[in-house]
């Protein structure tokens, strides 16, 4: 096992109607002036916002409330905010909503408390030394951004996705209600749950597989999100299984499922880029491409493929190799029950070969780079890649 520093400093207050609870956690945290973000209608339809909003009141809080983020968060939103309340005297940024919300939070905290541009820090050109306190009321369980050091957003003027990863990313509480995932639309849930798989599966194909404690808390939440996903697809109001869904994203994204490993994190590279130019959910630009990148670097450890099968998926067959295969082809047919793609074809359509280079070029950074840890790729694999998906 490798050496690691687990810091996980994110307050959890989960159930039924904790969200009436947001004020007296901004208080307890040392806000009074609170910036509330949130994203489109649905809180406003829900009640969620105004239950919020009264729990601030209550509290003895000030507050303004900004609406409008959309998924694959846009970074000029996120700046335009940034500098519109940079000299206002927020002292507290508050996320209603889901994981696009929290990025956009994250990265304005990240400009008020250092100054400038945001995308400055995205692309690596500027550390992080600070934040604005943070909360989050989290209305879909999906990114994990709740309880993560990460912030994802995508610059729409040159269609790049990156992200950014830094201790002051982790907000101070997350307020986690899975009634308040009833609603959500089948096509998000299916993309919630395939993120959170994805989290674990990037960290669990590492270069470093000795870290047995780590594979069974990975395997447990894999097989526990896996099962509660159809189960919430049936029944959405099934609070059990939201519940679940809900628990085992955050837990799939504060670093729990990889101590002690590198994340590998290769596929979350190549939906970046899939997302950053199609504008597509985030969801389906990883299942749409797992499949060919694990076949793609199935050989460099079959026994870790049919290890995942085994423990997950309950494959039989004792050949390595015949059993990484089974696992890949279960994974993929798993997605597809709950309506996700997994090629580019079922997504965003086949696409022409220049598409794809160019798709290759930016995700290696105009081959400055090779993604990834189990196996590492450069513009040539990640090509390959793309192309055995595209169909």
């Amino acid at each position: 096992m490798n050496s690691f520093t687990f810091y996980t400093p994110t307050k959890i207050i989960f159930g039924p109607r904790t969200c009436d609870q947001a004020g007296q956690a901004v208080k307890e945290a040392g806000g009074s002036h609170v910036l509330v973000l949130y994203g489109g209608g649905s809180v406003l339809r829900n009640g969620v916002l105004d239950r919020v909003t009264a729990s601030l009141s209550a509290a003895g809080l000030t507050y303004d409330c900004v609406g409008g983020v959309q998924p694959n968060p846009r970074l000029s939103f996120a700046q335009s905010i940034a500098d519109q309340w940079r000299d206002k005297g927020v002292d507290f940024l508050l996320a209603v909503g889901g994981g696009s919300v929290l990025d956009t939070m994250k990265g304005v905290s990240m400009s008020l408390s250092c100054g400038g541009d945001i995308w400055d820090f995205f692309q690596g050109t500027r550390t992080v030394t600070g934040a604005v306190p943070m909360g989050s009321v989290l209305t879909i369980a999906a990114a994990g951004s709740e309880t993560s050091d990460s912030a994802v957003l995508t610059n729409e003027a040159t269609g790049q996705k990156r992200g950014r990863n830094t201790p002051f990313n982790r907000p101070l509480f997350a307020i986690m209600d899975p009634e308040l995932t009833y609603t959500l639309p089948p096509r998000q849930t299916a993309c919630g749950v395939t993120d959170i798989m994805m989290h674990t599966l990037d960290r669990y194909f590492s270069d470093s597989n000795t870290e047995y404690l780590t594979d069974g808390i990975a395997e447990a939440l894999l097989r526990d999100v896996m099962e509660a996903g159809l189960l919430a697809m049936r029944e959405p109001e099934n609070y059990d299984a939201r519940s679940e869904i809900m628990w085992c994203g955050s837990l799939s994204h504060n670093d729990l499922t990889g101590l002690g490993r590198t994340k590998d994190f290769s596929v979350h590279q190549l939906g970046h880029e899939l997302s950053g130019m199609f504008d597509i959910p985030h969801g389906e630009s990883l299942s749409a491409t797992w499949g060919s990148w694990a076949r793609f670097v199935m050989d460099t450890d079959p026994g870790r493929f049919a290890h995942l099968g085994r423990n997950v998926l309950n494959i039989t067959e004792t050949d390595d190799r015949l059993a990484a295969q089974e696992t890949i082809n279960g994974l993929e047919a798993y997605w597809q029950r709950l309506g996700m793609p997994v090629s580019l074809g079922a997504c965003i359509g086949v696409q022409p070969d220049e598409v794809l280079q160019d798709l290759a070029w930016r995700c290696s950074w105009q081959g400055k780079r090779k993604v990834g840890v189990f196996r590492p790729i450069d513009t040539a694999d990640i090509l390959d890649i793309y192309r055995a998906a595209n169909h």
